[in-house]
């Protein structure tokens, strides 16, 4: 980066020489934010012993409670009246034979819920039972747990590599490392953080800076047109952040809702709930703010190289016209997959005998609406600051 030149990793992008003043404040300001996110990573870096002690602290289930693999036999209709089964009736049950253990060979019948008897199993699929080694067979020492859903999983994810790799290619391949770097650093930094009560704001932002370092520059290359979009990213994300902080803590959301929140609430009681609520905002709205920073810096670069003599507010102006049609994309973006996320329990509120608008104030429904609404603004603010970034960057024709 240091010659002044825009690179692309294709070397298919236009090449004009950037001011020594644009590239040397905006590499430093870069270079002043990477340090802060790696003094951070020291500060914020969880316990290890303590972070060991939480992790696989709390018993799945009883002791000596197994869950073997089985294969089914049979698969028997489900039951006319789920609530009152016949015992005589041939329904809601599975036929299978155990795979693994010390029982492998036994032959099991198994009650199911209705869901799992019109899902498609049938013979030859796996299942997983809950083995009690208290009880004979006949007793019911095989229970149903859960559909071994292991292969189509896996199918899918190879079929996901070799579509990017094959229409992407090499980005494609730095894209793919570049998403496992991600979960390197939620998994080992920030979920352990978290856990062990770090401050929720300052790990996910400390998190979402690192990952963005390392996944922009992997899968977009080394350049001041990566580094415009870089600090657009970073400036995004801190707005991000002061908004969720203040959203979160107005609606006086606790972060506590589902099944989830109560297991932490007793066995991780040095969570912030409203931190982690709002880390959650922050962690979430990473994906879509990369692509349309990365959009606008390549938008301002094209224009500057179509047209030389255009001055930087000229292209400011030209690239908030693309950077409006984005936005409105975007946002379809945020609050439709919010929205998919959420179906279930938008399906519930249909069945209550209260007007929808008179629940939107609870738990569960303001976190949503939370999330989508800091997202997007964010997101919005994200594009004139890229904009205006890269427009600065960019030689100047006649201002």
């Amino acid at each position: 980066m240091g010659h002044g030149h825009s690179h692309r990793a294709d070397h298919s992008a236009p090449e004009f020489e950037v001011g020594r003043t644009p590239r040397v404040a905006l590499l430093s300001a870069l270079a002043a934010v990477g340090v802060a996110t790696l003094v951070g990573l020291l500060l914020l870096w969880p316990d290890g012993t303590q972070a060991d002690e939480l992790q696989g602290s709390l018993a799945f289930a009883g002791e000596g409670v197994t869950f073997p693999e089985a294969v089914v036999q049979d698969v028997e209709p489900e039951c006319s009246d789920p609530a009152q089964p016949d015992p005589a009736a041939e329904c809601g049950r599975i036929h299978a034979t155990v795979d693994e253990g010390p029982d492998r060979g036994t032959d099991v019948v198994v009650d199911v819920p209705p869901q799992v008897s019109g899902s498609g199993l049938g013979e030859g699929d796996r299942i997983e039972l809950v083995q009690h080694p208290d009880l004979s067979v006949d007793e019911g020492r095989f229970t149903y747990f859960g559909t071994d859903r292991s292969a189509p999983l896996w199918t899918l994810l190879i079929a996901f590599v070799v579509v990017v790799l094959a229409v992407a290619r090499f980005r494609g391949l730095m894209a793919l490392l570049g998403l496992g770097f991600a979960s390197v650093v939620v998994f080992v930094f920030a979920l352990p953080a978290l856990l062990t009560g770090g401050p929720g704001i300052a790990v996910a932002l400390v998190a979402a800076t690192a990952i963005m370092y390392v996944v922009l520059y992997t899968t977009h290359g080394f350049s001041i047109r990566t580094s415009t979009a870089l600090a657009g990213t970073l400036a995004g994300l801190g707005i991000t952040a002061a908004v969720g902080w203040w959203a979160v803590r107005s609606t006086h959301l606790s972060g506590i809702s589902g099944e989830e929140g109560g297991v932490l609430t007793t066995y991780a009681p040095d969570v912030s709930f409203q931190g982690l609520l709002t880390a959650a905002v922050i962690i979430a709205g990473l994906g879509i703010l990369n692509d349309v920073t990365i959009t606008q810096s390549s938008a301002v670069w094209e224009l500057r190289a179509a047209s030389p003599t255009m001055s930087r507010t000229e292209i400011f102006t030209s690239g908030m016209r693309i950077g409006r049609d984005h936005i409105a994309s975007t946002i379809y973006t945020i609050v439709f997959a919010y929205a998919g996320t959420a179906l279930a329990l938008m399906l519930v509120l249909q069945l209550y005998d209260r007007p929808i608008l008179d629940l939107l104030g609870t738990e569960e429904i303001s976190q949503e609406i939370v999330r989508s609404l800091v997202s997007s603004i964010g997101l919005v603010l994200a594009v004139p600051l890229t904009t205006a970034i890269a427009a600065l960057t960019v030689p100047g024709g006649h201002d």
